[in-house]
C-alpha cells in the first residue's frame, strides 16, 4: 500500500481473538466503514442523492453479511465444517 493509501484508507490493528477468518472479517467491516463514511460525506455535499447513497450503503451491508455468513462468524465452530472458504 503506498503512503497515499494508508492515509485515506487508514486500517487499525486487530485487537480481538486471532482467527484467520475474525481477521479477515475485520478487514471487510474496516472497509465497509470508510467506504460508509465517504459515501456519506458525498451525500452531504450533494454530489449524490439520499436515495443514492441508501442503496449503496444498503449493498454494502449485504455484501458484509454474506461476509459473516461465508466466514462463518458469530457461528459455533464445531458446526462450521460445511461453511465455504474464501
Amino acid at each position: 500500500m503506498a503512503i497515499d493509501d494508508d492515509f485515506l484508507y487508514p486500517h487499525s490493528r486487530y485487537q480481538g481473538d486471532f482467527t484467520p477468518e475474525n481477521l479477515v472479517f475485520n478487514s471487510n467491516l474496516q472497509e465497509f466503514a470508510q467506504r460508509v463514511s465517504i459515501i456519506c460525506g458525498l451525500e452531504t455535499g450533494g454530489k449524490i442523492s439520499p436515495e443514492e447513497a441508501y442503496e449503496q450503503i444498503k449493498e454494502l451491508w449485504k455484501q458484509l453479511k454474506n461476509s459473516k455468513k461465508n466466514l462463518g462468524i458469530g457461528t459455533d465452530p464445531e458446526n462450521n465444517s460445511d461453511r465455504k472458504n474464501i
